[in-house]
């Protein structure tokens, strides 16, 4: 039997158990030779690197696009329902690639990156700002999602982490590039130039990607490779096959529940009535209720659950997408108002604050790669999560609450970010390729989306808390501090951080502002840190699963 006839043999092997997107990508890595397996590497690295740096320069300027609109105190809000709605579709994009195809993913994520970066260039106030970072939210979570399922398709599990690591080092670029490209856009444009070029050189990346996958595709079927699909059903057929495929309904319980939940935290201070206002009331309950209806649909009425019942009997699954989660949860907690921090209370610029932010991903960016390595030569990723990276997560949130003072040194601050981002590399990094290490091939898709809807949730429950702790707080902070004189600015000051900046070093209403924000900055941090020794209990659930001695994938993998 010739080579190629038994990697045939090998993507038809199980194939009533394999949908027709993983049998496609299966054919793809067959007829790819060594040469174009690392063309695809290397183009989607560059795809990742546009793309994480369009991150870093948009989340340099959230601050001022919602003080355009004077509502600074908004930040959280508009981010809480499109990372739950980001992490919540992403079994829906899990669905698409294994019943599709990667190449369909791809450009569908691509798609909805394109309009939301449109619209956030054309936005004139606050809810369209809103709608457009929920679509590219949604772009950005699911193209990288789609970027790390084909590196996976691509790789063994031994290699696997090694070039997903790789593929997240454009970070150490945008990390210094993102804040001063944002500064000179926003000095010199303004943010919609920045959104609208973003997008032409986004697009110009990724279409060669999705041409190399389709040409691909294409010569895996002349050579027989991908069994022909008959179309025997119509229109309206097939809108119930996928409707029920997707799982609609438990798609919307499950984003309409967790958003109504968390956003009354973000609400609550504007509510006429506070926590008794009808309107947060209403929303607290029709989320619990919309939460409760997602298990009972699951459990008994979903023809296809959202996930396999059995993901949440595995430990491993179980307990690796529960640490991602409550990592993100007590990181957020502190972080998300964390960049305004820096520059109304230490008096960075634009840059200068993002250069201290991303300290935390730039180390992780960095140490990812050589966790990766270790796990290649030995197999092992549960024992270093527990021995090294939680105790750095640990000293690197508890000493937060000692240093998240205004007097503090940034010295101090930038050490907290770098043990932070030590500690979570070991956690993201182990933890997904635990999740991938106890499925199949044709289960990685949808085992990662669990991984990343835990990971979303819990960066949403953080955000949640964030934006409650600061609506609720931080504008009585701001009028108890302020003289007595100024205090009738209070609500004008709260909104707005471009005028909070306005102020000059020294000037009584500055530093009214700088004890606010310190206070309200010292409650999140502690806040964040209680949840951290719960990471310990949800690694020690893993299974100890040596990956040099499992196979997975098929094909010309690395």
């Amino acid at each position: 039997m010739t080579g190629q006839e038994q990697l045939k043999n090998d993507i038809e092997a199980d194939s009533d158990y394999k949908q027709h997107g993983v049998k496609k990508v299966e054919a793809v890595t067959t007829v790819w030779s060594s040469k174009m397996l690392w063309i695809v590497f290397a183009l989607l690295y560059l795809v990742s690197f546009v793309d994480v740096l369009l991150q870093s320069v948009q989340g340099n300027l959230v601050s001022y696009i919602t003080s355009e609109f004077s509502q600074h105190g908004l930040l959280a809000i508009t981010s809480i329902v499109s990372s739950i709605l980001g992490g919540a579709i992403t079994p829906t994009i899990a669905k698409i690639t294994d019943i599709r195809g990667r190449t369909e993913g791809f450009l569908y994520m691509l798609l909805l990156i394109v309009v939301g970066m449109i619209m956030k260039a054309t936005c004139q106030n606050v809810e369209t700002y809103a709608a457009a970072q929920t679509f590219y939210w949604v772009g950005h979570l699911g193209l990288l999602y789609i970027i790390t399922i084909i590196l996976s398709d691509m790789t063994s599990l031994r290699n696997r982490m090694i070039m997903i690591s790789v593929n997240g080092t454009p970070l150490i670029a945008s990390t210094f590039a993102g804040p001063k490209i944002a500064e000179l856009f926003y000095l010199n444009l303004n943010f919609r130039w920045a959104f609208g070029a973003f997008t032409i050189i986004l697009l110009a990346f990724c279409l060669p990607v999705a041409l190399i996958l389709l040409l691909s595709e294409a010569k895996a079927k002349k050579q027989g490779l991908i069994p022909l699909r008959m179309k025997t059903r119509s229109l309206a057929a097939s809108f119930k096959y996928y409707f029920v495929e997707f799982d609609v309904v438990g798609l919307l319980l499950l984003t309409a529940g967790w958003s109504l939940l968390l956003l009354p935290f973000s609400l609550v201070s504007s509510a006429l009535h506070g926590w008794q206002s009808a309107t947060v009331i209403c929303m607290i309950v029709f989320g619990i209720v919309s939460l409760g209806l997602f298990v009972v649909w699951e459990k008994f009425f979903a023809a296809v659950s959202l996930f396999p019942y059995k993901f949440l009997k595995d430990r491993t699954v179980l307990g690796a997408s529960f640490a991602y989660g409550i990592m993100f949860l007590s990181i957020f907690v502190w972080d998300t108002y964390y960049y305004s921090y820096l520059q109304v209370a230490h008096f960075q610029d634009i840059a200068s604050a993002g250069y201290i932010l991303n300290t935390f991903s730039l180390t992780s960016a960095i140490i990812s790669p050589l966790i990766s390595v270790f796990i290649r030569y030995t197999g092992q990723f549960k024992w270093p999560t527990i021995i090294v990276g939680i105790p750095f997560v640990l000293l690197g949130t508890g000493l937060l609450i000692h240093f998240r003072t205004p007097s503090t040194s940034v010295g101090f601050l930038v050490m907290c970010q770098f043990f932070n981002g030590l500690g979570t590399s070991f956690i993201a990094t182990c933890g997904q390729l635990a999740v991938m290490a106890a499925v199949t091939h044709q289960e990685v898709a949808i085992a990662l989306a669990f991984f990343n809807l835990c990971g979303s949730i819990g960066a949403a429950i953080g955000m949640a808390i964030a934006g409650g702790l600061w609506t609720n707080l931080l504008r009585n902070s701001i009028y108890d501090n302020l003289p007595a004189a100024s205090k009738e600015l209070t609500d004008a000051i709260y909104a707005d951080m471009r005028l909070q900046l306005s102020y000059e070093r020294g000037d009584p209403i500055r530093d009214a502002i700088i004890e606010a924000y310190g206070d309200v900055q010292r409650k999140m941090v502690i806040a964040g840190a209680a949840f951290v020794p719960l990471l310990l209990g949800a690694v020690l659930i893993w299974r100890d699963i040596n990956v040099k001695e499992k196979r997975q994938t098929v094909g010309n993998v690395w």
